[in-house]
C-alpha cells in the first residue's frame, strides 16, 4: 500500500509518502541570514516533524551552500556561540592571500570554515519530537558578511 501528496509552499515543494511500514516527509526551509552569525533554526525542524507525524525515526537537515554550515549546539549561552566564531575566525582569517578571490575577501574563508564544519545533521525522532538534549539547538552558521538567502533541506523518515 503506497499512499502519496504533494503539496507546493511558499518555501518549497513538501513532499510525503507512506507505506504500511513507514512514513518520508521532505520540505526545504529557505532561510535569511544577517551575515556572519550563527541562527538558531530549531523551531522549524521541530514544525516539520510535528507536521511529518513520524513518531520514531530520524531527521536528516542539509544545507544547500558551501559557504555556511549546520551545527547543533549550545542554545542557553549566547557567549559560546560567540566564542566558536572568535575562535574559527582565528582559524581561518579573512584576507587577500587565497588564490579564489572572485567574490570578495570572505568567500575563501567562507569555504574553508564549511568545509571544517558540516553541511548536514541527522537527529532520531522519539515520541515525535526531536531528540535534542536540553542545551543543544540547531544553527545555520553563516561565514559570509552579507546576509544570503539558505536552503535547508529537511527529510524524515521513520513511522
Amino acid at each position: 500500500m503506497l499512499k502519496a501528496s504533494r503539496v507546493s509552499s511558499s518555501e518549497g515543494i513538501t513532499m510525503t509518502s507512506t507505506t504500511s511500514l513507514s512514513v518520508h516527509y521532505q520540505t526545504v526551509l529557505t532561510l535569511q541570514t544577517r551575515g556572519k552569525s550563527l541562527q538558531r533554526f530549531t523551531m522549524q525542524v521541530q514544525d516539520a516533524v510535528r507536521e511529518s507525524r513520524v513518531s520514531m525515526g530520524l531527521c536528516c537537515i542539509f544545507l544547500r551552500h558551501t559557504s555556511a554550515s549546520l551545527v547543533i549546539q549550545e542554545n542557553a549561552d549566547p557567549d559560546v556561540l560567540v566564542d566558536m566564531e572568535t575562535f574559527l575566525a582565528r582559524l581561518v582569517p579573512e584576507g587577500s592571500h587565497y588564490r579564489h578571490s572572485d567574490e570578495g575577501p570572505d568567500d575563501m574563508p567562507a569555504h574553508l570554515r564549511t568545509a571544517l564544519t558540516h553541511t548536514s545533521e541527522q537527529i532520531p525522532i522519539m515520541n515525535g519530537r526531536l531528540a535534542l538534549g536540553t542545551w543543544q539547538g540547531i544553527y545555520l552558521w553563516e561565514h559570509r558578511r552579507r546576509g544570503y538567502r539558505r536552503d535547508v533541506v529537511i527529510h524524515i523518515t521513520g513511522i
